[in-house]
């Protein structure tokens, strides 16, 4: 599989700022038909350089990348240039793949619903219906990959920015076990939820980088326990027959509120339909109890989050950043205006650290949390959950008071456990991708990667957006 970088490179011009005028790229790698070249001649010396030898990659504009800009979707980093590359682009890099483009995002990784920053004027479209929403923060590298500009993509996830990206745009994401994957040289939103990790069109492609991604990292301490369940063969999961005996739950408490779209509804029936025919048994509803009177009982103040983890960040980059940290960042003026309110209480807050009562308070919440949903895992022999990635189809872009129906805040980013996103069909007469999530225990990603194929290849829902055609 060695696809062609100038493929991609012919279809940023001819459908990122031209034709449909997707607007999903920042900035294009000026060096990656260089880089291509270099590795065709090493291929016809030694063979591949590594399993992603030569493969198109869409990085999110938060992941530092050594000698292309990386802003974080603000104006206020215009201009800076890593000079190393994030861990999960540096193993990218090294299994052979080719950074081709930095792809637009929210700034800051604030917004869920929607794509505008103040680097990239506008608006990224939905490739799939123009004057509908990405989704959110990843979704840049969401809109390329869907539209082909790129094989494969690097996303974030903080509550939601890799699955719901995934599921407007009819993709895989896949969200990890929190410590699988390191942060390290991604700009931070909130380091007790933060995730990157790989947006695929397929489940095989979104492994295959996955296999290449996951590990310690000193630099990122969380990924300590990873060791313990590393190396694994993620290929093997790859399995048609996957769901055969298994036993999914359907978490009706992430997805089911007054507003939830009745085509949303519908199509997720059918999907659980197919997972029966598939080989799954269904318990329906699989409920985790208390989760209510938990969540009402939340009411310690912030523990750390972003001023307290962007104000480190910036500190380790030392001279390299243009400016030092948030109070400086909220001085320059240099953001989105839908995001100074939130930038300066931000900076006024208080920046509680991990000794602090309420990230005491926080850890505990957390660890109930994962308790009950084990307990209900345990009580019905579940091997996953599933529910809709989102309640209710892509918004019109600039739509912020319809239902936005994101189901992912809550359930992954608070357990650490692992999510995936998979396509499970289209609304809106066939136009609006809609997906699902299977969500499982921790360090469960074999068997997660092994009902999302299973699945996939059992339905084959992903279709490519007719705004993007081959080029010829």
């Amino acid at each position: 599989m060695r696809p062609s970088a100038k493929v991609g490179l012919r279809r940023i011009d001819a459908y990122d700022k031209n034709g449909p005028g997707i607007n999903s790229i920042v900035v294009v790698n000026p060096d990656v038909e260089k880089q291509a070249e270099e590795l065709d001649r090493r291929f016809s010396h030694s063979g591949l350089v590594g399993p992603l030898h030569c493969v198109p990659v869409i990085v999110k504009d938060n992941f530092a990348t050594k000698g292309l800009q990386t802003t974080d979707g603000a104006l206020a980093f215009a201009g800076f240039i890593p000079d190393k590359d994030a861990f999960q682009v540096q193993r990218i890099k090294q299994a052979g793949a080719l950074v081709l483009a930095k792809s637009n995002m929210a700034e800051w990784a604030f917004s869920p619903y929607e794509t505008v920053n103040s680097i990239l004027p506008g608006y990224t479209k939905n490739p799939y219906a123009l004057d509908r929403v990405t989704a959110g923060s990843s979704g840049g590298t969401a809109a390329a990959v869907a539209a082909s500009l790129g094989l494969v993509g690097l996303g974030s996830d903080t509550g939601n920015s890799i699955r719901g990206p995934s599921s407007h745009q009819a993709l895989v994401g896949i969200r990890s076990t929190m410590g699988l994957t390191s942060r390290a040289g991604v700009f931070p939103l909130n380091l007790l939820a933060d995730i990157a990790g790989p947006m695929a069109r397929t489940v095989e492609d979104a492994a295959r980088v996955f296999q290449t991604i996951v590990g310690e990292d000193p630099n990122d301490p969380v990924t300590t326990a990873a060791k313990q369940h590393l190396p694994q063969d993620y290929a093997a999961s790859l399995d048609r027959d996957g769901l055969r005996g298994a036993v999914i739950g359907v978490l009706r408490q992430a997805y089911e509120r007054p507003t939830t779209d009745p085509e949303i509804v519908r199509v997720f029936r059918t999907a659980l339909e197919g997972l029966e025919r598939a080989g799954a048994t269904i318990v329906d509803p699989a409920t985790v109890e208390g989760l209510d009177a938990m969540r009402r009982s939340q009411e310690a103040g912030p523990c750390m989050g972003f001023k307290y983890d962007l104000n480190r960040y910036l500190a380790a980059q030392g001279d390299h950043v243009p400016l030092k940290n948030l109070t400086e960042i909220v001085k320059s003026g240099h953001f989105h205006p839908n995001n100074q309110r939130r930038l300066e209480t931000s900076d006024t807050g208080p920046e509680n650290g991990p000794d602090s009562p309420a990230c005491q308070a926080d850890s505990a919440y957390r660890e109930r949390v994962r308790a009950a949903v084990l307990q209900t895992m345990d009580k019905l022999k579940l091997d996953a959950f599933v529910y809709p990635t989102w309640s209710n189809p892509p918004r019109l872009i600039g739509d912020l008071n319809t239902p936005h129906g994101d189901n992912s805040q809550f359930f992954s980013p608070i357990t650490g456990f692992p999510a995936i996103s998979v396509p499970m069909g289209f609304t809106r007469g066939g136009t609006l991708p809609a997906g699902m999530t299977i969500y499982g225990r921790a360090w469960s990603e074999p068997k997660l990667l092994k009902f999302a194929y299973a699945y996939e290849q059992a339905t084959h829902h992903r279709r490519p957006p007719a705004s993007t055609p081959p080029i010829r």
